[in-house]
Protein backbone atom coordinates (compact mmCIF):
# COMPACT_ATOMS: atom_id res chain seq x y z
CA UNK A 1 0.00 0.00 0.00
CA UNK A 2 1.32 3.30 -0.61
CA UNK A 3 2.19 5.43 2.32
CA UNK A 4 -0.01 8.08 1.77
CA UNK A 5 -2.94 5.92 0.74
CA UNK A 6 -5.62 7.35 2.40
CA UNK A 7 -6.29 6.73 6.40
CA UNK A 8 -9.61 5.35 7.32
CA UNK A 9 -11.99 7.86 8.74
CA UNK A 10 -12.70 7.20 12.54
CA UNK A 11 -16.52 6.81 12.75
CA UNK A 12 -16.77 9.66 15.74
CA UNK A 13 -13.95 12.04 14.61
CA UNK A 14 -14.01 11.63 11.53
CA UNK A 15 -10.59 12.90 9.58
CA UNK A 16 -8.84 16.23 8.32
CA UNK A 17 -6.46 16.37 5.78
CA UNK A 18 -4.41 20.00 5.68
CA UNK A 19 -3.71 20.53 2.12
CA UNK A 20 -1.59 22.94 0.30
CA UNK A 21 -3.52 24.74 -2.37
CA UNK A 22 -0.50 26.49 -4.16
CA UNK A 23 0.04 29.97 -4.80
CA UNK A 24 -2.83 30.47 -7.19
CA UNK A 25 -2.56 28.29 -10.60
CA UNK A 26 -4.95 25.04 -10.08
CA UNK A 27 -1.95 23.36 -12.48
CA UNK A 28 0.07 23.28 -9.45
CA UNK A 29 -2.10 20.83 -7.02
CA UNK A 30 0.16 17.67 -6.19
CA UNK A 31 -1.79 14.48 -7.17
CA UNK A 32 -2.06 13.38 -3.79
CA UNK A 33 -3.89 16.61 -3.12
CA UNK A 34 -6.37 15.98 -6.07
CA UNK A 35 -7.09 11.76 -4.29
CA UNK A 36 -7.80 13.88 -0.81
CA UNK A 37 -10.32 16.87 -2.77
CA UNK A 38 -11.80 13.72 -4.58
CA UNK A 39 -12.48 11.55 -1.48
CA UNK A 40 -13.50 14.19 1.11
CA UNK A 41 -17.07 14.67 2.94
CA UNK A 42 -16.11 18.75 3.80
CA UNK A 43 -14.28 21.26 2.12
CA UNK A 44 -12.85 24.68 4.71
CA UNK A 45 -10.99 27.11 2.86
CA UNK A 46 -10.97 30.76 2.01
CA UNK A 47 -12.81 32.38 -0.67
CA UNK A 48 -9.64 32.39 -3.20
CA UNK A 49 -8.47 28.75 -2.39
CA UNK A 50 -11.71 27.54 -2.53
CA UNK A 51 -11.54 28.85 -6.91
CA UNK A 52 -8.49 26.77 -7.15
CA UNK A 53 -9.92 23.43 -5.62
CA UNK A 54 -13.30 22.85 -6.22
CA UNK A 55 -13.05 21.14 -9.14
CA UNK A 56 -11.51 18.10 -8.14
CA UNK A 57 -14.32 17.65 -5.17
CA UNK A 58 -16.92 14.96 -5.59
CA UNK A 59 -20.31 15.76 -6.43
CA UNK A 60 -22.91 16.41 -3.38
CA UNK A 61 -19.55 18.00 -0.98
CA UNK A 62 -20.03 20.25 1.17
CA UNK A 63 -18.34 23.63 1.67
CA UNK A 64 -17.69 25.84 4.60
CA UNK A 65 -15.85 29.12 3.48
CA UNK A 66 -13.92 30.97 6.55
CA UNK A 67 -14.18 34.77 5.62
CA UNK A 68 -17.16 36.57 5.28
CA UNK A 69 -16.49 38.51 2.20
CA UNK A 70 -15.15 37.21 -1.02
CA UNK A 71 -13.04 40.06 -1.23
CA UNK A 72 -11.96 39.87 2.26
CA UNK A 73 -8.18 39.90 2.68
CA UNK A 74 -8.15 39.29 6.28
CA UNK A 75 -5.87 36.23 7.38
CA UNK A 76 -7.48 32.81 7.85
CA UNK A 77 -9.56 32.38 10.52
CA UNK A 78 -10.59 35.95 11.37
CA UNK A 79 -14.02 36.07 9.62
CA UNK A 80 -17.38 35.27 10.59
CA UNK A 81 -17.75 31.26 8.31
CA UNK A 82 -19.95 31.41 6.23
CA UNK A 83 -21.45 28.19 4.24
CA UNK A 84 -22.07 28.06 0.13
CA UNK A 85 -22.25 24.75 -1.93
CA UNK A 86 -20.38 22.99 -5.13
CA UNK A 87 -23.64 22.02 -6.31
CA UNK A 88 -27.42 21.90 -6.04
CA UNK A 89 -26.82 18.43 -4.41
CA UNK A 90 -24.17 19.88 -1.51
CA UNK A 91 -25.09 19.30 2.33
CA UNK A 92 -23.86 22.44 4.53
CA UNK A 93 -22.00 21.14 6.84
CA UNK A 94 -22.97 21.83 10.22
CA UNK A 95 -21.50 24.85 12.05
CA UNK A 96 -22.81 25.74 15.85
CA UNK A 97 -23.14 29.47 15.64
CA UNK A 98 -20.70 30.14 18.48
CA UNK A 99 -17.84 28.32 16.11
CA UNK A 100 -16.26 31.67 14.97
CA UNK A 101 -12.69 30.48 14.34
CA UNK A 102 -11.13 27.94 11.48
CA UNK A 103 -10.28 25.30 14.27
CA UNK A 104 -13.47 24.92 15.38
CA UNK A 105 -14.96 24.93 11.78
CA UNK A 106 -12.61 21.93 10.99
CA UNK A 107 -13.34 19.84 14.18
CA UNK A 108 -17.45 20.34 14.27
CA UNK A 109 -17.28 19.83 10.07
CA UNK A 110 -15.06 16.23 10.77
CA UNK A 111 -17.84 14.56 13.53
CA UNK A 112 -19.73 11.79 12.61
CA UNK A 113 -17.12 10.01 10.93
CA UNK A 114 -16.64 12.59 7.78
CA UNK A 115 -13.50 13.81 5.97
CA UNK A 116 -12.63 17.06 5.91
CA UNK A 117 -10.17 18.45 3.84
CA UNK A 118 -8.94 22.21 5.28
CA UNK A 119 -7.23 23.95 2.55
CA UNK A 120 -5.04 26.68 2.26
CA UNK A 121 -2.91 28.98 0.22
CA UNK A 122 1.04 27.88 -0.44
CA UNK A 123 1.58 25.23 2.01
CA UNK A 124 0.15 24.34 5.01
CA UNK A 125 4.19 24.65 6.70
CA UNK A 126 4.24 28.08 6.29
CA UNK A 127 0.13 28.93 6.51
CA UNK A 128 0.55 31.10 9.60
CA UNK A 129 -2.85 29.55 11.96
CA UNK A 130 -2.51 25.76 10.18
CA UNK A 131 -0.74 24.60 13.71
CA UNK A 132 -2.39 25.69 14.98
CA UNK A 133 -4.93 23.95 14.06
CA UNK A 134 -3.59 20.63 14.02
CA UNK A 135 -2.76 21.15 17.72
CA UNK A 136 -6.30 21.70 18.37
CA UNK A 137 -7.06 18.41 16.27
CA UNK A 138 -4.65 16.61 18.10
CA UNK A 139 -6.14 17.83 21.56
CA UNK A 140 -9.72 17.22 20.81
CA UNK A 141 -8.42 13.16 19.29
CA UNK A 142 -9.24 13.85 15.75
CA UNK A 143 -6.92 12.17 13.89
CA UNK A 144 -5.12 14.24 10.58
CA UNK A 145 -2.98 14.50 7.84
CA UNK A 146 -0.81 17.09 5.80
CA UNK A 147 -0.42 17.14 2.08
CA UNK A 148 2.23 19.50 1.26
CA UNK A 149 1.46 22.63 -1.49
CA UNK A 150 3.80 24.93 -3.35
CA UNK A 151 4.64 27.50 -1.01
CA UNK A 152 4.26 31.54 -3.00
CA UNK A 153 7.59 32.23 -1.94
CA UNK A 154 9.14 29.46 -4.19
CA UNK A 155 5.92 29.10 -6.85
CA UNK A 156 5.59 33.34 -7.74
CA UNK A 157 9.25 33.65 -8.62
CA UNK A 158 9.87 31.14 -10.42
CA UNK A 159 6.70 31.94 -12.54
CA UNK A 160 7.85 35.63 -12.81
CA UNK A 161 11.37 33.82 -14.00
CA UNK A 162 12.89 34.74 -11.08
CA UNK A 163 16.04 32.55 -10.23
CA UNK A 164 16.79 32.19 -6.35
CA UNK A 165 19.93 30.09 -7.10
CA UNK A 166 22.35 29.39 -9.50
CA UNK A 167 25.44 27.37 -9.58
CA UNK A 168 27.25 30.11 -7.62
CA UNK A 169 25.50 29.04 -5.01
CA UNK A 170 23.39 31.63 -2.36
CA UNK A 171 21.47 31.59 0.76
CA UNK A 172 18.02 32.59 0.27
CA UNK A 173 15.91 33.83 3.35
CA UNK A 174 12.15 33.87 3.67
CA UNK A 175 10.75 36.77 4.55
CA UNK A 176 6.97 37.55 6.03
CA UNK A 177 6.55 41.55 6.16
CA UNK A 178 3.69 41.08 8.61
CA UNK A 179 5.46 39.46 11.46
CA UNK A 180 9.17 40.00 10.39
CA UNK A 181 10.57 42.00 13.45
CA UNK A 182 13.56 44.74 13.42
CA UNK A 183 16.44 41.85 14.20
CA UNK A 184 15.20 39.74 11.16
CA UNK A 185 15.39 43.31 8.81
CA UNK A 186 19.07 44.08 10.34
CA UNK A 187 20.12 40.17 9.69
CA UNK A 188 19.19 40.37 6.08
CA UNK A 189 19.84 44.04 4.90
CA UNK A 190 23.68 43.33 6.37
CA UNK A 191 24.09 39.94 4.44
CA UNK A 192 24.39 39.78 0.38
CA UNK A 193 21.54 36.40 0.06
CA UNK A 194 18.79 36.21 -1.83
CA UNK A 195 15.56 37.81 0.31
CA UNK A 196 12.30 36.70 -0.86
CA UNK A 197 9.80 38.82 1.18
CA UNK A 198 6.09 37.78 0.95
CA UNK A 199 4.26 41.31 1.89
CA UNK A 200 1.59 43.43 0.10
CA UNK A 201 1.77 46.32 -2.84
CA UNK A 202 1.67 49.26 -0.87
CA UNK A 203 4.28 48.23 1.66
CA UNK A 204 6.44 46.98 -0.94
CA UNK A 205 8.29 50.37 -0.66
CA UNK A 206 8.24 50.33 3.20
CA UNK A 207 10.24 47.07 2.94
CA UNK A 208 12.99 48.43 0.80
CA UNK A 209 13.25 51.16 2.81
CA UNK A 210 13.93 48.81 5.92
CA UNK A 211 16.45 46.92 3.67
CA UNK A 212 18.46 50.04 2.23
CA UNK A 213 18.32 51.66 6.41
CA UNK A 214 20.09 47.65 7.35
CA UNK A 215 23.20 47.82 4.82
CA UNK A 216 21.67 46.40 1.78
CA UNK A 217 22.74 49.35 -1.52
CA UNK A 218 20.21 51.27 -2.70
CA UNK A 219 20.84 50.02 -6.69
CA UNK A 220 20.04 46.06 -5.48
CA UNK A 221 18.11 44.73 -8.04
CA UNK A 222 14.52 43.82 -7.06
CA UNK A 223 11.41 42.24 -8.10
CA UNK A 224 7.65 42.78 -7.24
CA UNK A 225 5.45 40.03 -8.71
CA UNK A 226 1.61 40.52 -7.89
CA UNK A 227 -0.93 37.41 -8.48
CA UNK A 228 1.63 35.32 -9.07
CA UNK A 229 1.34 31.94 -11.07
CA UNK A 230 -2.44 33.13 -12.49
CA UNK A 231 -3.20 35.04 -15.80
CA UNK A 232 -3.50 38.19 -13.54
CA UNK A 233 0.21 37.44 -12.76
CA UNK A 234 2.18 41.27 -13.07
CA UNK A 235 6.17 41.30 -12.50
CA UNK A 236 7.67 45.01 -11.92
CA UNK A 237 11.60 44.92 -11.66
CA UNK A 238 14.02 48.23 -10.00
CA UNK A 239 16.27 48.63 -7.70
CA UNK A 240 16.10 49.44 -3.64
CA UNK A 241 16.28 52.67 -4.49
CA UNK A 242 13.86 53.13 -7.53
CA UNK A 243 10.56 50.66 -6.61
CA UNK A 244 8.78 53.18 -4.99
CA UNK A 245 8.98 55.45 -8.29
CA UNK A 246 8.65 52.50 -10.71
CA UNK A 247 5.20 51.75 -9.38
CA UNK A 248 3.81 55.48 -9.32
CA UNK A 249 5.44 55.44 -12.95
CA UNK A 250 3.71 52.37 -13.92
CA UNK A 251 0.21 53.81 -12.44
CA UNK A 252 0.02 51.12 -9.68
CA UNK A 253 0.29 53.10 -6.54
CA UNK A 254 -1.89 55.07 -5.19
CA UNK A 255 -4.19 52.35 -5.76
CA UNK A 256 -7.74 50.22 -4.37
CA UNK A 257 -5.34 47.10 -4.70
CA UNK A 258 -2.48 48.29 -2.39
CA UNK A 259 -3.35 45.73 -0.32
CA UNK A 260 -2.96 42.52 -2.27
CA UNK A 261 -0.47 40.26 -1.69
CA UNK A 262 2.90 40.25 -3.13
CA UNK A 263 5.80 38.60 -3.53
CA UNK A 264 9.38 40.56 -3.81
CA UNK A 265 12.31 39.03 -4.43
CA UNK A 266 16.05 40.97 -3.39
CA UNK A 267 18.94 40.13 -5.06
CA UNK A 268 21.37 40.20 -8.34
CA UNK A 269 19.74 37.04 -8.86
CA UNK A 270 17.01 38.72 -9.63
CA UNK A 271 18.68 41.06 -12.16
CA UNK A 272 16.38 42.10 -15.10
CA UNK A 273 18.45 41.18 -17.65
CA UNK A 274 18.26 37.56 -16.30
CA UNK A 275 14.25 37.83 -16.33
CA UNK A 276 14.17 39.13 -19.83
CA UNK A 277 15.44 35.65 -20.67
CA UNK A 278 13.49 33.63 -17.84
CA UNK A 279 9.97 35.03 -18.04
CA UNK A 280 8.45 32.21 -19.97
CA UNK A 281 5.47 32.60 -18.15
CA UNK A 282 4.36 35.71 -18.56
CA UNK A 283 5.98 36.10 -22.49
CA UNK A 284 3.14 33.49 -23.61
CA UNK A 285 2.00 34.59 -26.45
CA UNK A 286 -1.83 34.79 -25.34
CA UNK A 287 -0.78 35.58 -21.83
CA UNK A 288 -4.21 37.17 -19.94
CA UNK A 289 -6.23 37.26 -23.12
CA UNK A 290 -10.08 36.61 -22.50
CA UNK A 291 -10.94 34.80 -25.67
CA UNK A 292 -14.52 34.13 -26.29
CA UNK A 293 -15.08 30.80 -27.49
CA UNK A 294 -19.05 30.61 -29.27
CA UNK A 295 -18.99 26.73 -29.61
CA UNK A 296 -21.53 23.95 -28.32
CA UNK A 297 -19.46 23.18 -24.44
CA UNK A 298 -19.05 19.66 -25.48
CA UNK A 299 -16.64 20.77 -28.86
CA UNK A 300 -15.20 23.83 -26.54
CA UNK A 301 -13.39 22.01 -24.40
CA UNK A 302 -10.10 20.48 -25.82
CA UNK A 303 -10.38 24.06 -27.77
CA UNK A 304 -9.82 25.60 -24.00
CA UNK A 305 -7.32 23.80 -22.94
CA UNK A 306 -5.04 24.53 -26.00
CA UNK A 307 -5.81 28.47 -25.35
CA UNK A 308 -5.03 27.75 -22.06
CA UNK A 309 -1.49 26.62 -22.76
CA UNK A 310 -0.96 29.73 -24.48
CA UNK A 311 -1.69 31.98 -21.51
CA UNK A 312 -5.74 32.40 -22.60
CA UNK A 313 -8.69 32.90 -20.41
CA UNK A 314 -10.85 31.02 -22.87
CA UNK A 315 -14.71 32.12 -22.08
CA UNK A 316 -17.34 29.38 -23.29
CA UNK A 317 -20.07 30.68 -24.55
CA UNK A 318 -22.74 28.18 -26.39
CA UNK A 319 -23.80 29.45 -29.70
CA UNK A 320 -25.54 26.29 -30.82
CA UNK A 321 -27.58 23.63 -28.70
CA UNK A 322 -28.02 20.33 -30.36
CA UNK A 323 -31.41 18.62 -29.95
CA UNK A 324 -33.08 14.85 -30.69
CA UNK A 325 -34.77 15.01 -34.23
CA UNK A 326 -38.12 16.31 -34.00
CA UNK A 327 -38.96 12.40 -35.46
CA UNK A 328 -36.81 9.56 -34.25
CA UNK A 329 -37.97 6.77 -36.06
CA UNK A 330 -35.45 7.76 -39.38
CA UNK A 331 -32.83 6.72 -36.85
CA UNK A 332 -33.93 3.98 -34.91
CA UNK A 333 -34.82 2.31 -38.26
CA UNK A 334 -31.17 3.00 -39.07
CA UNK A 335 -29.19 1.75 -35.68
CA UNK A 336 -31.27 -1.67 -36.22
CA UNK A 337 -30.19 -1.41 -40.01
CA UNK A 338 -26.42 -1.18 -38.42
CA UNK A 339 -27.01 -4.15 -36.01
CA UNK A 340 -28.12 -6.06 -38.56
CA UNK A 341 -25.63 -6.05 -41.44
CA UNK A 342 -27.60 -3.31 -43.62
CA UNK A 343 -24.35 -0.95 -43.97
CA UNK A 344 -20.93 -1.23 -45.00
CA UNK A 345 -19.82 2.22 -44.37
CA UNK A 346 -20.59 4.40 -41.33
CA UNK A 347 -19.53 8.07 -41.66
CA UNK A 348 -19.40 10.22 -39.02
CA UNK A 349 -19.21 14.34 -39.80
CA UNK A 350 -19.29 15.46 -36.11
CA UNK A 351 -18.33 14.94 -32.49
CA UNK A 352 -22.02 15.40 -32.04
CA UNK A 353 -22.80 12.78 -34.55
CA UNK A 354 -20.85 10.34 -32.38
CA UNK A 355 -22.74 11.77 -29.08
CA UNK A 356 -26.18 10.74 -30.94
CA UNK A 357 -25.43 7.66 -31.72
CA UNK A 358 -23.81 6.44 -28.93
CA UNK A 359 -27.12 7.65 -27.20
CA UNK A 360 -28.98 5.64 -29.10
CA UNK A 361 -26.76 2.62 -28.54
CA UNK A 362 -27.30 3.06 -25.01
CA UNK A 363 -30.94 3.26 -24.79
CA UNK A 364 -31.16 0.08 -26.83
CA UNK A 365 -28.04 -1.66 -24.34
CA UNK A 366 -25.72 -1.23 -27.10
CA UNK A 367 -21.91 -0.83 -26.69
CA UNK A 368 -19.19 -0.41 -29.92
CA UNK A 369 -19.30 -4.48 -30.20
CA UNK A 370 -22.17 -3.65 -32.35
CA UNK A 371 -19.91 -2.19 -35.08
CA UNK A 372 -17.94 -5.56 -35.71
CA UNK A 373 -17.60 -6.29 -39.56
CA UNK A 374 -18.54 -2.28 -40.68
CA UNK A 375 -16.42 0.12 -41.55
CA UNK A 376 -16.29 3.28 -39.87
CA UNK A 377 -15.08 6.67 -41.02
CA UNK A 378 -14.39 10.15 -39.15
CA UNK A 379 -14.73 13.84 -40.90
CA UNK A 380 -11.25 14.93 -38.92
CA UNK A 381 -9.07 14.19 -36.03
CA UNK A 382 -11.81 15.29 -33.08
CA UNK A 383 -14.18 13.14 -34.61
CA UNK A 384 -11.85 10.07 -34.62
CA UNK A 385 -10.58 10.96 -31.08
CA UNK A 386 -14.64 10.55 -30.09
CA UNK A 387 -15.00 7.75 -31.68
CA UNK A 388 -12.08 6.35 -29.50
CA UNK A 389 -13.83 7.17 -26.89
CA UNK A 390 -16.35 5.13 -27.62
CA UNK A 391 -14.46 2.20 -27.96
CA UNK A 392 -14.41 2.29 -31.91
CA UNK A 393 -11.10 3.32 -33.37
CA UNK A 394 -11.94 4.80 -37.53
CA UNK A 395 -11.13 2.76 -40.26
CA UNK A 396 -10.80 6.10 -42.36
CA UNK A 397 -9.72 9.61 -41.62
CA UNK A 398 -9.01 12.20 -44.41
CA UNK A 399 -4.89 12.17 -44.85
CA UNK A 400 -5.47 16.07 -46.05
CA UNK A 401 -8.23 18.69 -45.06
CA UNK A 402 -10.72 17.62 -42.49
CA UNK A 403 -13.60 17.99 -43.94
CA UNK A 404 -16.26 16.38 -45.97
CA UNK A 405 -14.46 16.95 -49.22
CA UNK A 406 -11.14 15.74 -47.63
CA UNK A 407 -12.84 12.65 -46.36
CA UNK A 408 -14.53 12.03 -50.02
CA UNK A 409 -10.68 12.43 -51.34
CA UNK A 410 -9.79 8.99 -49.48
CA UNK A 411 -13.46 7.28 -49.75
CA UNK A 412 -12.75 4.14 -51.99
CA UNK A 413 -15.42 3.79 -54.83
CA UNK A 414 -17.72 0.47 -54.38
CA UNK A 415 -16.60 -2.64 -55.99
CA UNK A 416 -18.81 -5.32 -56.25
CA UNK A 417 -16.45 -7.68 -55.86
CA UNK A 418 -14.64 -6.92 -52.86
CA UNK A 419 -18.02 -5.02 -51.00
CA UNK A 420 -20.83 -7.79 -50.02
CA UNK A 421 -23.11 -4.40 -49.45
CA UNK A 422 -23.42 -0.94 -51.23
CA UNK A 423 -24.94 1.09 -48.25
CA UNK A 424 -23.54 3.72 -46.09
CA UNK A 425 -24.71 5.44 -42.89
CA UNK A 426 -24.35 8.49 -42.56
CA UNK A 427 -25.64 10.38 -39.19
CA UNK A 428 -25.61 14.11 -39.13
CA UNK A 429 -27.51 17.52 -38.67
CA UNK A 430 -30.44 18.53 -40.02
CA UNK A 431 -28.76 21.64 -41.86
CA UNK A 432 -25.48 19.93 -43.26
CA UNK A 433 -25.11 20.30 -46.82
CA UNK A 434 -25.44 17.71 -49.66
CA UNK A 435 -21.91 17.52 -50.42
CA UNK A 436 -20.50 13.88 -48.38
CA UNK A 437 -24.03 12.42 -49.53
CA UNK A 438 -23.57 13.63 -53.66
CA UNK A 439 -19.91 12.45 -53.52
CA UNK A 440 -20.29 8.92 -51.73
CA UNK A 441 -23.38 8.48 -54.39
CA UNK A 442 -21.44 9.42 -57.28
CA UNK A 443 -18.41 6.81 -55.83
CA UNK A 444 -21.05 3.94 -56.53
CA UNK A 445 -22.49 4.37 -52.82
CA UNK A 446 -26.52 3.87 -51.57
CA UNK A 447 -26.47 5.96 -48.70
CA UNK A 448 -28.95 6.22 -45.78
CA UNK A 449 -28.72 10.19 -45.21
CA UNK A 450 -30.16 10.06 -41.29
CA UNK A 451 -30.61 13.51 -39.32
CA UNK A 452 -29.55 11.98 -36.03
CA UNK A 453 -29.27 15.69 -34.26
CA UNK A 454 -30.57 19.47 -34.61
CA UNK A 455 -28.58 22.55 -34.11
CA UNK A 456 -30.79 25.46 -33.08
CA UNK A 457 -29.52 28.89 -31.85
CA UNK A 458 -28.75 28.68 -27.86
CA UNK A 459 -29.97 31.04 -25.03
CA UNK A 460 -28.48 34.02 -24.81
CA UNK A 461 -25.49 34.57 -22.36
CA UNK A 462 -25.84 36.56 -19.05
CA UNK A 463 -26.22 40.60 -19.69
CA UNK A 464 -22.61 40.66 -17.99
CA UNK A 465 -21.19 38.67 -20.92
CA UNK A 466 -23.06 40.03 -23.70
CA UNK A 467 -22.10 43.65 -22.22
CA UNK A 468 -18.15 42.64 -22.32
CA UNK A 469 -18.70 41.09 -26.37
CA UNK A 470 -19.99 44.79 -27.59
CA UNK A 471 -18.03 46.83 -25.09
CA UNK A 472 -15.50 45.20 -25.64
CA UNK A 473 -14.45 43.07 -22.80
CA UNK A 474 -12.72 40.41 -24.62
CA UNK A 475 -9.61 40.63 -26.39
CA UNK A 476 -10.26 38.11 -29.19
CA UNK A 477 -13.23 35.35 -30.70
CA UNK A 478 -13.05 32.43 -32.42
CA UNK A 479 -14.97 31.55 -35.34
CA UNK A 480 -15.64 27.99 -36.06
CA UNK A 481 -18.36 28.25 -38.33
CA UNK A 482 -20.79 30.69 -40.24
CA UNK A 483 -23.40 29.55 -38.06
CA UNK A 484 -21.75 30.49 -35.13
CA UNK A 485 -20.81 34.24 -36.85
CA UNK A 486 -24.76 34.16 -36.95
CA UNK A 487 -25.89 33.10 -33.66
CA UNK A 488 -23.28 34.62 -31.58
CA UNK A 489 -24.18 38.38 -32.98
CA UNK A 490 -27.98 36.92 -32.83
CA UNK A 491 -27.48 36.24 -29.27
CA UNK A 492 -25.49 38.57 -27.99
CA UNK A 493 -24.50 41.50 -30.32
CA UNK A 494 -21.79 42.20 -32.52
CA UNK A 495 -18.19 42.10 -31.10
CA UNK A 496 -16.33 45.63 -30.24
CA UNK A 497 -14.03 46.87 -32.93
CA UNK A 498 -10.88 46.58 -30.31
CA UNK A 499 -11.69 42.33 -30.42
CA UNK A 500 -9.42 40.64 -32.79
CA UNK A 501 -11.55 38.29 -34.86
CA UNK A 502 -10.36 34.99 -35.22
CA UNK A 503 -12.05 32.75 -38.20
CA UNK A 504 -11.38 28.71 -38.98
CA UNK A 505 -11.65 29.35 -42.96
CA UNK A 506 -12.73 31.48 -45.90
CA UNK A 507 -16.62 31.17 -45.32
CA UNK A 508 -16.39 31.56 -41.69
CA UNK A 509 -14.71 34.59 -42.76
CA UNK A 510 -17.04 36.04 -45.53
CA UNK A 511 -19.45 35.64 -42.67
CA UNK A 512 -18.29 37.79 -40.37
CA UNK A 513 -17.40 40.81 -43.05
CA UNK A 514 -21.14 40.41 -43.86
CA UNK A 515 -21.60 40.51 -40.28
CA UNK A 516 -19.70 43.84 -39.86
CA UNK A 517 -16.60 41.92 -38.57
CA UNK A 518 -13.07 43.08 -39.47
CA UNK A 519 -11.28 39.55 -39.52
CA UNK A 520 -7.89 40.00 -37.87
CA UNK A 521 -6.74 36.06 -37.72
CA UNK A 522 -7.70 33.09 -40.41
CA UNK A 523 -6.19 29.55 -39.47
CA UNK A 524 -4.24 28.32 -42.58
CA UNK A 525 -6.59 25.04 -42.91
CA UNK A 526 -9.83 23.98 -41.65
CA UNK A 527 -8.97 22.93 -37.94
CA UNK A 528 -10.33 24.47 -34.59
CA UNK A 529 -6.70 23.52 -33.40
CA UNK A 530 -4.59 25.11 -36.20
CA UNK A 531 -7.10 28.00 -35.50
CA UNK A 532 -5.97 28.69 -32.54
CA UNK A 533 -2.29 28.29 -32.98
CA UNK A 534 -2.63 31.17 -35.25
CA UNK A 535 -4.04 33.22 -32.72
CA UNK A 536 -1.30 32.39 -30.81
CA UNK A 537 0.90 33.39 -33.74
CA UNK A 538 -0.67 37.16 -34.36
CA UNK A 539 -0.17 37.33 -30.52
CA UNK A 540 3.20 36.67 -30.24
CA UNK A 541 3.80 39.07 -33.49
CA UNK A 542 1.82 42.03 -31.77
CA UNK A 543 4.36 41.34 -28.36
CA UNK A 544 7.32 41.72 -30.92
CA UNK A 545 6.50 44.53 -32.29
CA UNK A 546 5.55 46.39 -28.88
CA UNK A 547 8.90 45.36 -27.20
CA UNK A 548 10.44 46.50 -30.60
CA UNK A 549 9.13 49.69 -30.35
CA UNK A 550 9.94 50.10 -26.84
CA UNK A 551 5.87 50.05 -25.96
CA UNK A 552 4.34 48.23 -22.94
CA UNK A 553 3.07 44.94 -24.04
CA UNK A 554 -0.80 45.44 -23.81
CA UNK A 555 -3.81 43.31 -24.63
CA UNK A 556 -6.16 44.46 -27.62
CA UNK A 557 -9.30 45.35 -24.95
CA UNK A 558 -6.67 47.88 -23.08
CA UNK A 559 -6.54 49.81 -26.49
CA UNK A 560 -8.34 52.97 -26.72
CA UNK A 561 -11.47 52.72 -28.85
CA UNK A 562 -11.05 53.51 -32.42
CA UNK A 563 -7.48 52.57 -32.26
CA UNK A 564 -7.12 51.40 -36.11
CA UNK A 565 -6.27 48.01 -36.61
CA UNK A 566 -4.09 46.25 -38.45
CA UNK A 567 -5.08 43.00 -40.53
CA UNK A 568 -2.87 39.78 -39.63
CA UNK A 569 -1.14 37.99 -42.67
CA UNK A 570 -1.37 34.99 -40.65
Amino acid sequence: MSPTALPAAGPEHGHVTFLGAGPGDPGLLTLRAVEALSNADVLVAEHEVLDVIRTHARQGVSVVQTDADPSSVSPPGTGTPQLTVVDGTSTPAAVPGGARDAAHLVMEAARGGRRVVRAVSGDPGLDTYAAEEMLACAAAGVPFEVVPGVAAAVGVPAYAGVPLRDADGADVRFVDARTASDRCWSEVGASDSTVVVSTTLDSVAGGAAELVSAGRKPDTPLSVTIAGTTTRQRTWTATLGTIAQTLKQAKVLPSPDGGRPVIAVVGERSAADRRDQLSWFESKPLFGWKVLVPRTKEQAASLSEQLRSYGAVPHEVPTIAVEPPRTPQQMERAVKGLVTGRYEWIAFTSVNAVKAVREKFEEYGLDARAFAGIKVAAVGEQTAKALVAFGVKPDLVPSGEQSAAGLLEDWPPYDPVFDPIDRVFLPRADIATETLVAGLIDLGWEVDDVTAYRTVRASPPPAETREAIKGGGFDAVLFTSSSTVRNLVGIAGKPHNVTVIACIGPATAKTAEEHGLRVDVMAPEPSVHKLAEALADFGMKRRAAALEAGDPVTRPSERRPGARRRRSTT
